[in-house]
């Protein structure tokens, strides 16, 4: 047992040496995929029945199949939505995982979900929701989406029980993200996707997609999805006046800001989530543009109690966790998971480190590099914009280019180790994407990666 514990340390030493090389390193090794049976000749059969050891295990990680991963928070990644963790919230991450705190219940996690709570707070303050209004981390923004649409759809079902049994029918626009129709697959609700005049959707439109549905439909309609900033270009839905549509026509009216949420920190455009407080849910992913290690989303209720309706489970393991010597704030009650770790903690600590204002200006400096972009393109003869930017997405194109030379670009600059940039449809033609989220990425790096576009 004595030489188990001793190779334990040896390990444990050598894990922390390289995290501190990787926490410390702004500028990590591009890496890039290989084929598995390349890694396979590599590496070789590592799960045995006697164990390839720590050291060698880890010998292989380090050496080879990290080698083979593209680090998020590179620089030069500007592919679909990037993350930058900060080194506070990494480092909090290891201290989060070697607590082993069950983040379901006050009885168990006190401690771990108060510092979530702490977070929160933060977060829901940035939305402008009324008092009362709170929420819980989730894996991610498919999670969040999904537990807002279910506390959707029992509040429907709870209003008339009629609708019990119904399969349930949402709207949303083309510009929504993946995530809806996939989310809506597993709660079994059909989606009816809006045609959109502009690049984003209004009241108006809501309104007139309500009209034109047929009566049996209309009964079905429990909520409408808007989106705070699209993933593919960054484009903030009319909240104000879908808001209005919804209040008027008693429909659940959620917000989905799973990537620009981060913005509503940044003063230079909050006023283009204008009407996102009228919302009844909202989705926010903290790993996207607030800096946290993957994976933290966050769904926020304006009213908890509906979430809770929709989400608390029962059952006699259970009851203590509900008994006055337990009372406290219970994560697992309002999202679908019940085991959960206190995915938000290393948000906590980053905020409570650095403090809310570093966070405005790293996420105020994304949306400045995606303007400095812009500008660089149109200086060039080259190139030029597609749209303006949005938040921190800018879309562009190579005069000249097919879908195929954007991909033997994006090919040519990853195998290299040099950048990540991917291309992506707009309007049905193939271009290019940048989307800034780190605030270490610099106008050389801007310019390094245009300049192979020649």
């Amino acid at each position: 047992m004595h030489t188990i514990d001793m190779d334990l340390v040896e390990m444990t030493l050598d894990v922390m040496k390289y995290t501190i090389d990787r926490i410390s390193n702004v500028t990590p090794e591009m890496g890039a995929p290989k084929k598995e049976d390349d890694l396979l000749k590599i590496v070789g059969q590592t799960i045995t029945p006697e164990g390839i050891g720590g050291e060698n295990a880890f010998k292989l990680f380090r050496d080879v199949l990290v080698k083979a991963t593209v680090p998020i928070d590179h620089p030069r990644h500007l592919a679909f939505v990037p993350a930058a963790p900060t080194r506070a919230a990494i480092m909090f991450d290891l201290v989060t995982s070697a607590s082993s705190i069950h983040g379901a219940y006050w009885m168990e996690g006190a401690g771990g979900i108060f510092c979530e709570n702490q977070a929160m707070r933060w977060l829901v303050s940035l939305t402008g929701l009324p008092d009362g209004a709170f929420g819980v981390f989730t894996s991610g923004g498919t999670a969040a989406n999904l537990s807002a649409m279910v506390a959707a759809r029992e509040e429907w079902r709870a209003r008339n029980s009629a609708n019990v049994g119904v399969k349930a029918l949402l709207l949303t626009s083309h510009g929504a993200h993946s995530s809806i129709q996939a989310m809506a697959k597993v709660i079994d609700a059909d989606v009816v996707m809006i045609d959109c005049e502009e690049e984003y959707l209004t009241g108006r439109e809501l309104q007139n997609a309500m009209d034109e549905l047929e009566e049996k439909d209309r009964k079905r309609l429990f909520a409408v999805v808007a989106t705070g900033g699209t993933t593919n270009a960054g484009i903030i839905d009319e909240l104000h006046s879908i808001a209005e549509v919804c209040e008027k026509e008693n429909i659940w009216f959620h917000v989905d800001c799973a990537y620009g949420g981060g913005a509503l920190a940044a003063t230079s455009v909050r006023h283009l989530f204008k009407g996102i407080e009228r919302a009844d849910s909202i989705t926010i992913d903290p790993h996207k543009w607030l800096f946290s290690p993957y994976d933290c989303g966050a769904v926020i209720y304006k009213n908890l109690e509906l979430a809770k309706n929709a989400h608390a489970q029962e059952g006699s393991y259970l009851e203590i966790f509900r008994d006055e010597g337990a009372q406290g704030f219970n994560p697992a009650d309002y999202q679908i998971q019940l085991t959960r770790r206190v995915r938000g903690m290393p948000l906590w600590f980053s905020l409570a480190m650095h403090g809310t204002n570093k966070y405005r200006q790293a996420i105020e400096r994304g949306i400045e590099l995606a303007q400095i972009a812009a500008r660089k393109i149109e200086e060039r003869g080259n190139l030029e914009l597609v749209r303006p930017p949005s938040l921190s997405v800018v879309l562009f194109r190579r005069k000249g280019w097919a879908a195929e030379h954007y991909r033997e670009w994006t090919y040519k600059n990853h195998r290299g180790g040099f950048a990540l940039v991917t291309p992506t449809k707009w309007k049905k033609e193939t271009v290019s994407r940048f989307c800034f989220i780190n605030p270490d990425t610099t106008e050389e790096d801007i310019d390094l990666i245009l300049d192979t576009m020649e």
